[in-house]
């Protein structure tokens, strides 16, 4: 059970588990989650675009215990959380409670993650790359990341701060907040937000700076060199300088 030690699904794949296309209804894109045998958690990474939205189904149990986070590149990009024989009503509401989800689980049935951009960025028709984790843990256990650090108060991430970078070609090093979801043993997602307020996510697997969700063809080519404990990142033309007690804790 955990962000990055589970293998990633992309639309369509998976190694931890799978989704399955339904049918479309009004203009939603419905996939129905499913684990890999004795797994307890699934991640989808994918994008959308305008006024897309898609329902991701996972079927649960009454008194099971559900988390659910997603780390975006757009700060207009959410999902909510429907319950067993609703089809629009939330129970909870990521553009008021954040993107991070924990609770126990009140039906059984099929549970909806609807991911979507707040109406303002639709109509501009902008873009939202996202990673999703969905977790469900049998009763009595606790449906999060195998870490014991506690969430800053108000959000979802284990610890923030400010690391070094820098976004454009000649641009002198600056500073930019980041907010870390770690998952133990040196593995996690470190997002950054730059002054402008663009967002990056960087993905980390034992240690390692891994990936991000920048895309090569819009020059996005990821490379990372260790410098004492640094991992300096390069995404194209950005530059981050991630400690390892940014991943790690301490």
């Amino acid at each position: 059970m955990t962000m990055l030690r589970a293998a990633v699904i992309a639309v369509g794949t998976s190694a931890c588990g799978g989704l399955s296309a339904m049918a479309q209804a009004d203009g939603i894109r419905t996939e129905r989650v499913q684990f890999a045998a004795g797994a307890s958690s699934a991640i989808v990474e994918d994008g959308i675009k305008g006024y897309q939205t898609v329902d991701y189904l996972l079927g649960a149990s009454a008194g099971q215990s559900m988390n659910v986070s997603m780390a975006t590149d757009n700060a207009a990009n959410y999902f909510n959380l429907i319950a067993p024989g609703e089809t629009d009503v939330a129970f909870f509401t990521g553009s008021i409670d954040g993107n991070q989800y924990e609770g126990v689980l009140p039906a059984d049935g099929d549970y909806t993650v609807r991911v979507y951009l707040m109406r303002s960025a639709a109509r501009r028709d902008e873009v939202a790359n996202y990673r999703l984790e969905m977790i469900i843990a049998a009763g009595g256990e606790q449906a999060s990341g195998e870490t014991d650090d506690a969430l800053v108060a108000g959000t979802q991430y284990h610890a923030t701060g400010m690391v070094p970078c820098k976004q454009a070609k000649g641009q002198p090093m600056g500073q930019c907040d980041f907010g870390v979801i770690r998952e133990g043993g040196g593995s996690g997602t470190v997002v950054i937000t730059a002054p402008d307020g663009s967002m990056r996510a960087v993905f980390f697997q034992g240690g390692e700076a891994v990936g991000s969700d920048a895309s090569e063809a819009n020059g996005g080519a990821f490379k990372v060199k260790r410098e004492g404990d640094l991992s300096i990142v390069h995404i194209g033309h950005e530059r981050y300088e991630i400690p390892d007690a940014v991943i790690y804790g301490g």
